[in-house]
């Protein structure tokens, strides 16, 4: 039963990483969560990247930014010190001497081609950069210096919860999480609690007017609705714990108002949330999964899966189609090129 669920599927693994390849290169923006996925009988997690068009899912043993930037090569995991990748490091903190090291290298000619992974840390443990942090720093430089060269779109807006793994690129902090920070706290007595809500209640009112720039962006309200977020989130409330953390958000204040510059991303990871909630289930209901081969079955068959569905394919039909080799259903990269093409949904 094991055989004839998951082996002979290359074809359907295929085509799902080239959904990966195809949203990336025609979306403007991407939303991204990840959950626990156990696998033989360890933690692990599963990575859900997707917009209205598409949705993807690669589970792994680390939920890393390291993680995060390998699923983001779709294909080829390589690795490029570049002018994008010194200044990410640079950004990082790594120290000059370490950078010196790498950008002396012959990779850094742009007659040289990427690095493979394995390659790349061999590099680093010949140019004795050991350090964890150092490692770390370097290999997230190279890896997004290889995805930019590589044709990645450095557009493309990136939406999360506010996770760190994913606070690369054009990134953009969900609202629904950022309320539910101040959700979450307990306040001790009635006028903390009140406090709270009134604090929740402007929070709402300007993510509404957000909403409606998205829908009608109009240059003048820019500069009132930036006033609006400094008074919201610089106030002083009186409760320490709220105040302390209205600054703290007021420090992403960029990644909070994207959405002024950019109209067209969403205001928060729903669609991604909605997508991984089938893992959640199937978590509580089956476990993890035991091979490897499972495991990129279930990853392979959730992906497309859910880009059917928002493509408008019944994935019944999808599925005999594939199976018979009648091929009539055009491949799911190529309906999402053309749905992007359209300006779908």
């Amino acid at each position: 039963m094991d055989a004839l669920l998951s082996a002979g599927k290359e074809p359907f693994h295929a085509e799902k990483d080239d959904i990966l390849v195809a949203g990336l290169q025609v979306g403007r923006a991407i939303t991204v969560d990840d959950s626990g996925a156990r696998h033989q009988g360890k933690n692990g997690y599963v990575l859900h990247i997707g917009n209205e068009l598409f949705g993807w899912f690669g589970s792994t043993a680390s939920k890393s930014r390291i993680n995060f930037l390998e699923q983001l090569h779709a294909g080829a995991i390589t690795t490029r010190v570049n002018e994008v990748a010194l200044d990410y490091m640079q950004a990082q903190g790594l120290s000059a001497q370490v950078r010196e090291q790498l950008a002396q290298t012959p990779e850094q000619m742009p007659s040289q081609s990427c690095r493979p992974l394995q390659d790349w840390h061999e590099h680093l443990a010949r140019l004795k950069i050991t350090g964890e942090r150092h490692v770390r720093m370097a290999t997230e430089g190279a890896l997004l210096g290889s995805l930019l060269h590589k044709g990645f779109n450095p557009d493309l807006a990136i939406v999360s919860d506010g996770a760190r793994q994913f606070a690369v690129g054009l990134h953009a902090l969900c609202w629904i999480h950022a309320e539910r920070l101040i959700h979450k706290l307990i306040p001790i007595n009635e006028a903390q609690r009140q406090s709270q809500e009134r604090v929740r209640g402007q929070l709402w009112d300007l993510y509404a007017d957000l909403k409606a720039y998205k829908r009608q962006p109009e240059p003048g309200n820019v500069a009132p609705l930036q006033a609006r977020f400094d008074a919201l989130f610089t106030q002083s409330t009186g409760y320490y714990t709220l105040d302390d953390l209205l600054g703290r958000l007021h420090r992403r204040k960029s990644e909070l108002l994207l959405v002024l510059k950019r109209p067209d991303i969403a205001l928060h990871t729903n669609g991604s949330e909605t997508d991984i909630r089938d893992y959640v289930k199937k978590r509580k209901v089956s476990g993890g999964t035991r091979s490897d081969l499972g495991r990129q079955c279930r990853d392979t068959f959730a992906s497309l899966k859910k880009t059917c569905r928002k493509l408008g394919v019944s994935f019944w039909l999808y599925l005999l189609d594939r199976v018979s080799l009648n091929h009539a259903i055009p491949p799911l990269p190529t309906l999402i090129r053309q749905a992007a093409a359209a300006g779908l949904p």
